[in-house]
């Protein structure tokens, strides 16, 4: 299956795309829109394979121009906060034939993409239909308007190239084809039961695989409806719940927790609501969050678990009457899921290990990378860099992230267990646990945290409540208390450089 042949499950009048104040795109616009958009393409030069940056505001034109261009040409979505020289990088790593941005953007992008002879293709939204735009070309290109019959991808065909975060080493090339993206859609429509009635609240950011496929592909594959909103901001979230009447939405955990801070505050809306389920995905949502989430909404929260080379989810906790396991990521949701030891050999039951997967939404590797292939796959399975353990029922827990794993003077410390403990503190709100230099034990645990309104708590308190929890090698030497923890483009909480960021280095 390619995206464009999953475009047409959606019925005609049915509604696609919303958002806020605009009629709504339905899926017989959406498909049209599909195939103007790929003549345009052609017409411009840009054919199967070829990359085309997608530099623009969250919202939904983002949400229909990545579909739009992907059904002709491959996808390559960046970060609009990025800087010029961030934009040169990542521009020339790509190899990208051209650039799409909004008509009247001022972003860098533009001027990172001249300064290497790259076309600037402009996206003219219009204002009164949601989604809906047409491509105008730069003046440097030759349009040969005889093109008037689209040449869509196949499903061999690459439909979007991500970048890996890039935290400990040079950010990887991720390809992903229509058959690795349809696939990993199926597998979220399949986990979830979505259906045409349900709509999704997107509030992630659509420069990135989460809210693209989670929300976005996943839903037009079951032919549901996405209202777009223009990025995450807690004070609106609860506005748009109101106008979307979305059966669901999906976030990481610290989107999760600002909704939370506001919940109460917007009883009258929650009561009015009709989400069916509450998804949260990315990464780890502490178990407090996720009973308080599923207090104040009345709904049952479904924590998944995800990465950009598995085209995103690979298990899932799974709707009600089946078990939702606290602290878990559930079990496998699409591919193949084991654990495996250093030496390449899969685990039992309940042994400690690399997660690994394999199936029809895994890359097939890195781009222009032979040693990160061969570092990341092992007899046909992906080597995740996540440590976990999976139970007789086939639940998975991670418990860390390889490369953030605390190594204090030979003892291993898991950060994500120091972390749910610390969440249990009433004076707690979030937490994160990260590793510190120490001149002699190579590594020490030091903690960030954020208090909840109105709570006060002492270094000396967080350190003996710990003590009671913890063996005494994983109680926090430093307790930091900041109003707001550093967080990355997407949301997540990122350990790793966290020491250097908070002046502990």
């Amino acid at each position: 299956m390619t995206l464009h042949s999953l475009l047409q499950i959606g019925a005609a009048q049915c509604i696609a795309i919303a958002a806020s104040e605009r009629r709504h795109l339905s899926y017989e616009s959406l498909r049209r829109l599909v195939d103007n958009t790929v003549v345009a393409l052609n017409q411009f030069g840009i054919r199967r394979n070829e990359r085309v940056a997608i530099v623009l505001p969250n919202g939904p034109e983002m949400a229909t121009a990545f579909v739009a261009i992907a059904c002709g040409a491959t996808t390559a979505p960046l970060n609009p906060g990025y800087q010029k020289s961030e934009f040169d990088f990542y521009l020339s790593d790509l190899d990208a034939k051209a650039l799409v941005v909004e008509t009247g953007s001022d972003t860098p992008a533009i001027a990172a993409a001249q300064d290497r002879g790259i076309p600037v293709i402009r996206l003219r939204a219009d204002p009164s239909i949601t989604g809906e735009f047409t491509l105008e070309a730069p003046g440097e290109l030759e349009v040969d308007a005889t093109v008037d019959t689209p040449v869509f991808a196949q499903q061999s065909d690459v439909a979007l190239v991500l970048h890996t975060s890039g935290t400990t080493s040079r950010p990887k090339i991720v390809p992903l084809t229509h058959g690795n993206v349809c696939a990993s859609a199926a597998n979220i429509r399949t986990t979830l039961n979505l259906t045409a009635d349900d709509r999704c609240l997107n509030v992630m950011p659509l420069f990135h695989i989460h809210g693209l496929m989670a929300a976005v592909v996943a839903s037009l594959s079951a032919g549901a409806s996405v209202f777009c909103a223009p990025g995450f901001n807690a004070l609106r979230f609860f506005a748009w719940l109101s106008q979307a009447a979305p059966t669901w939405y999906t976030a990481v955990p610290t989107m999760h927790q600002a909704i939370l801070t506001r919940a109460s505050r917007n009883s009258a809306v929650i009561e009015k609501s009709a989400l069916r389920f509450i998804r949260s995905s990315s990464s780890s949502l502490p178990p407090q969050v996720m009973r308080a989430l599923e207090e104040a909404f009345d709904a049952p929260v479904i924590e998944a678990y995800a990465m950009t080379e598995a085209a995103h989810q690979m298990t899932s906790n799974p709707l009600p009457p089946a078990e939702r396991k606290p602290g878990s990521v559930g079990i496998a949701a699409g591919p193949e899921v084991s654990v495996m030891d250093e030496a390449g050999t899969l685990l039992s039951i309940g042994a400690v290990g690399e997660v690994v997967i394999r199936g029809e939404n895994v890359t097939l590797g890195y781009e222009n990378n032979p040693q990160a292939n061969q570092e990341n796959f092992t007899h046909g399975w992906f080597r995740t860099g996540d440590q976990g353990v999976m139970d007789e029922a086939g639940y998975l827990t991670i418990t860390g992230r390889l490369k953030e794993i605390i190594n204090r003077g030979g003892e291993k410390i898991s950060p994500r267990e120091v972390d749910d403990v610390l969440m249990d503190h009433p004076a707690v709100a979030q937490v994160v646990t990260f590793a510190m230099p120490h001149e002699k034990l190579g590594e020490e645990v030091a903690v960030a945290i954020v208090l909840a309104d109105g709570q006060h708590a002492s270094e000396k308190d967080i350190r003996r409540f710990a003590a009671e929890r913890l063996a005494r090698f994983k109680v926090p030497r430093k307790v930091l208390f900041i109003d707001e923890i550093p967080k990355g483009a997407t949301g997540k909480l990122q350990r790793i450089g966290l020491a250097e960021k908070l002046g502990l280095t």
